[in-house]
């Protein structure tokens, strides 16, 4: 279930509205499955993700001098790419409206769906779990030029290139670490993880409402309501994106 953590800005209303884009495929299997999917964080195609600006590497020495230089360069930064393996990530776009952007960016075909809820109804969704998972803002820095904190193995999934700040994202955060019963020490290379895992929610208390694709046919539109209706959510509303609306002179 969600849990509230430092390392997590939240936004100043917590009634903001967010969204999620995606094809659909995968929101009749969100419907199907009743979950939502959190994908492993070196999964998503950010290279960067997980990783600490230049800055960091250059004062680690004189920030931590009573540990020697060998596990400053070496297990530090082992450590925190397996904790890359073990983090999953769940992503989406705060905004009061749609954006002809994300439609582009995440949707390949004109079968697209956008998802509209809040950041409140993401953190309530999440109660059929006992995951701990925590949800806030991302941070956009240069990483050649900015600091970011260290000391919690968090703080570099809250952080991201300022080339990303277009997504303005809000994301749901799990870190599923395994604990080696004989030494009481968290597991990271000695075990095989999966590509993500799908979390158990509470598909009315997520939904608030569903856009079809600016692109889609009428068509597609009549068959969203219909599978909607078909899992039983039939309060859910669907709404044809109006970017491709007729302007007026």
């Amino acid at each position: 279930m969600y849990k509230k953590h430092p390392v997590f800005e939240e936004p100043s209303d917590e009634n903001s509205t967010i969204w999620r884009y995606l094809d659909f495929t995968k929101f009749v299997s969100l419907l199907d499955k009743k979950s939502l999917w959190f994908s492993k964080s070196d999964k998503l195609g950010d290279p960067f993700e997980g990783s600490f600006p230049e800055v960091n590497i250059n004062l680690r020495p004189s920030l931590y001098k009573k540990i020697p230089e060998e596990i400053i360069k070496k297990v530090l930064p082992d450590f925190y790419k397996n904790v890359r393996e073990h983090t999953f990530l769940n992503c989406w776009h705060e905004n009061d409206c749609e954006s002809i952007a994300m439609w582009n960016m995440y949707l390949k075909s004109n079968e697209g769906i956008a998802i509209r809820s809040t950041y409140k109804r993401l953190k309530e969704c999440l109660n059929k779990t006992t995951e701990d998972i925590f949800i806030g803002k991302v941070k956009y820095i240069d990483y050649k030029k900015e600091w970011m904190p260290e000391g919690n193995s968090l703080y570099p999934f809250v952080h991201k290139r300022k080339s990303y700040e277009y997504e303005k994202e809000i994301r749901a955060v799990i870190q599923h670490f395994s604990i080696d019963k004989k030494t009481n020490t968290v597991k990271l290379a000695l075990e095989k993880v999966s590509d993500g895992m799908s979390v158990p929610i509470e598909i009315e208390t997520l939904i608030e409402s569903v856009y079809v694709s600016p692109e889609s046919p009428e068509w597609f539109s009549k068959l969203v309501e219909s599978v909607v209706k078909e899992y039983g959510f039939a309060q859910i509303e669907v709404i044809q994106s109006s970017l491709k609306d007729d302007p007026v002179f």
